[in-house]
């Protein structure tokens, strides 16, 4: 036992934080990195969870079976364990579908810079301080052609000194940033909208102002509109602070199976669902007739002031155009660090997809591009299916452990560790880094404080708040940072 120990301390050791990142984004990523310190204890004690619910799930596992063959002898409970049986046999069909295109996937060839369209570069920004500096000094550090890139800054009515930062910016720019400054708060779109209005380029990008690039970034970004039938290209979104907590670290393996997994099995069958607002490129001519309808969306006859991420992408591919994924260009972008944050983040995303699934299943069984729609229609019938029937699962559940909670708590906890091997596995592999064991923490976080975001997102789909752009970025650990450390999981 004690070799055993010693072994797993090795291979965690040895592989956490390994030159993970590097120089190149210049002087304005340097202020973000942090000490590098090994969390092996911390690594070691989710071992040892998972080993545990592992073992409690095989010896409950026959009682399990058991269990489910008294529900076989009524009618529901027939149908709702055939029902899960079919659900789970497609889903492992539909991941394999995905694994198989994955494997496939490669990012599109960097382009020359003879090669290289004139692009545009929007940055929204709306009280984030110092941040917004940042954000343009690394895009000023691209390798892009200064000649053929175009900035501009929009300060959206902030109320701290986001201004003063972006004064600043554009003084020691030489002349390549252009301000837009709101008196008044108009929104993130109104912002977008009126970047694009006096942009010069082809390609619009949009960057976040609390985000940094990488130096080629941008040139990686534009290369896959070499190809004329390509709309618009999503970029791939890392979480710059992850060493600051627990949270961050989690969602930097939920982001890395997102994008690189997800968006790039996606891009494969050239209809990425939602190109992020932390980095995405547009063909101008794809948006330019559709800009305005995009800034006056309603959702219930109220301005839809959310998602306007998904909207756009939505535009694009009802317009017949591909959406692809390069997975190459990639950009950090700072994360929640507290759970209020985190699940004002979520139902603002939860609600966006409510709703532009919504708007997507108007068009996405009609002939709205010439090329093949097989794949896009898969993708949205299991994203409908994700919303509404692991609720149904867990209601089922809940109801099931009034009879034999036990049971039912530990089965349901196997099958998350068991689902959260899937992008543990994916992060191992990708990365070589043992920060893929925080893929369980996550699961686990999920079940028991995040299940109820989709359910509650759909109830309250109606509602078209920001959430997150009051809040601070940082403060006091929360009672979630607090129970991690409690338990001996804690974040370098």
């Amino acid at each position: 036992m004690l070799k055993l120990k010693k072994k797993l301390y090795s291979y965690i050791s040895a592989s956490s934080y390994a030159a993970e990142y590097s120089p190149r984004f210049g002087g304005a990523y340097a202020d973000y990195r942090m000490p590098l310190s090994v969390d092996s204890g911390s690594k070691f004690c989710i071992i040892l969870i998972v080993a545990a619910i592992v073992y409690s799930g095989i010896i409950t596992l026959q009682d399990f079976k058991d269990s489910a063959e008294q529900m076989r002898l009524t009618s529901s409970g027939a149908f709702y364990l055939t029902a899960t049986q079919a659900l789970i046999y497609l889903s492992l069909s539909v991941f394999i579908w995905r694994l198989f295109l994955v494997l496939r996937y490669r990012p599109a060839p960097t382009l020359s810079d003879a090669k290289l369209p004139r692009c545009t570069i929007i940055v929204p920004a709306y009280n984030e301080g110092e941040c917004v500096l940042k954000t343009l000094r690394s895009v000023l550090k691209s390798d892009y052609p200064a000649d053929k890139l175009q900035i501009i800054a929009v300060n959206d009515g902030s109320k701290d000194d986001t201004l003063e930062w972006m004064q600043k910016a554009v003084e020691t720019s030489d002349g390549r940033i252009d301000l837009i400054n709101f008196p008044k708060n108009r929104g993130k779109r109104d912002a977008i909208y009126e970047g694009v209005r006096a942009s010069k380029g082809s390609i619009i990008i949009t960057i976040d102002s609390d985000s940094i690039i990488e130096r080629q970034t941008i040139r990686r970004l534009v290369s896959p509109f070499a190809d004329p039938q390509v709309g618009a290209v999503a970029g791939n979104v890392r979480v710059l602070n992850r060493r600051e907590g627990v949270i961050p670290k989690m969602l930097e393996i939920s982001f890395a199976y997102s994008f690189d997994f997800i968006r790039a099995s996606q891009s494969m069958v050239n209809s990425v669902f939602c190109t992020p607002g932390a980095l995405s490129a547009y063909r101008k001519k794809s948006i330019i007739k559709d800009l305005k309808e995009w800034k006056e969306q309603t959702f219930f006859g109220k301005p839809a002031t959310i998602g306007e991420d998904r909207a756009i992408t939505n535009l694009i591919l009802k317009n017949g155009y591909d959406v692809r994924f390069q997975s190459n260009s990639v950009v950090y972008t700072i994360a929640p660090t507290g759970y209020k944050q985190l699940c004002k983040m979520f139902l603002r995303w939860a609600r966006s997809n409510v709703r532009e699934n919504l708007v997507m299943g108007e068009f996405i069984f009609k002939k709205f591009r010439k090329g093949d729609r097989c794949g896009a229609i898969i993708n949205f019938v299991m994203a409908v299916l994700a919303m509404i029937i692991p609720q149904a699962i867990i209601g089922a559940l809940m109801c099931a452990m009034f009879m034999d909670p036990q049971i039912y708590i530990t089965q349901v906890a196997l099958g998350t560790v068991l689902a959260s091997t899937v992008p543990m596995v994916f992060y191992s592999i990708r990365r070589r880094n043992s920060d893929a064991l925080w893929s369980y923490a996550y699961g686990l976080f999920w079940l028991v404080a995040l299940w109820w975001i989709t359910p509650w997102s759909i109830i309250t789909m109606g509602n078209g708040k920001w959430l997150t752009r009051e809040l601070p970025a940082g403060g006091r650990q929360d009672l979630v940072t607090r129970f991690f450390n409690l338990i001996g999981i804690k974040a370098a």
